[in-house]
């Protein structure tokens, strides 16, 4: 199954929820927004919503600092 990941094609074995793509690679829920398919997505929706084949998700670092 094939999406795109930040600009970049990315391929997945089965179809994941956003939370275990997060948990793939390694990063915290918590310090990142998400835009999926050119909408924001809410954090309460991240266990629930199904990557799909052709689906385009964007994913924004909080980075602290001053």
């Amino acid at each position: 199954m094939h999406i795109t990941l930040n600009g970049d094609p990315y391929e997945l074995d089965q179809p994941v929820t956003v939370a275990e793509l997060l948990a793939k690679l390694e990063i915290d829920p918590r310090r990142v927004a998400i835009e999926y398919n050119l909408s924001l997505l809410k954090r309460l929706a991240f266990g629930q919503t199904i990557l799909d084949e052709g689906d385009r998700l964007e994913i924004v670092n909080f980075v602290g600092g001053g």
